[in-house]
């Protein structure tokens, strides 16, 4: 299972990261790839255990409390500015007159390897929805796999 993890898990992130970065263009976006991103997290938890971030060297006591826990107080917190950042993202047009989630785009020329780059501003609301997805997610699956 470890061998396994170690092979699949880079793979699953490549894909996350490419499926939100084409979100706002193709099917896709923060939804899925935080969907992907959290897959990845589930495949390590089961294979090294839930303990795994003290594994890696964090100094990281454990609370009483899972709730109180450092690593899903971590969680919370990505939720919480996941959740800011979407909002964020959907209030920011209403200070230019325009509806809430209106979104615009920007193509960067002369960008070496790409030639040119389309920014959409809907990437910022993909961030905060896969940071709400990733931190929502990884936050149940501490919390339920600690009982």
């Amino acid at each position: 299972m470890r061998t396994t993890a170690r092979v699949v898990v880079p793979i699953i992130l490549i894909v996350s990261i490419s499926l939100f970065l084409q979100g706002h263009n193709l099917p896709g976006g923060g939804f899925i790839g935080g969907v992907l991103t959290t897959t990845a997290f589930a495949l390590v938890y089961i294979a090294y255990g839930l303990d795994f971030p003290r594994v890696l060297g964090h100094e990281m006591e454990p609370a009483e409390s899972v709730f109180e826990d450092p690593v899903v107080v971590a969680y919370r917190r990505t939720f919480l500015s996941g959740l800011a950042i979407a909002v964020g993202g959907g209030l920011v047009p209403l200070l230019f007159d325009l509806p809430f989630l209106s979104q615009t785009y920007v193509i960067l020329h002369d960008i070496p390897i790409y030639h040119e780059i389309e920014l959409a501003s809907a990437l910022v609301f993909d961030l905060g929805v896969f940071l709400v997805v990733v931190g929502g997610l990884l936050t149940v699956l501490s919390v339920v796999g600690a009982e």
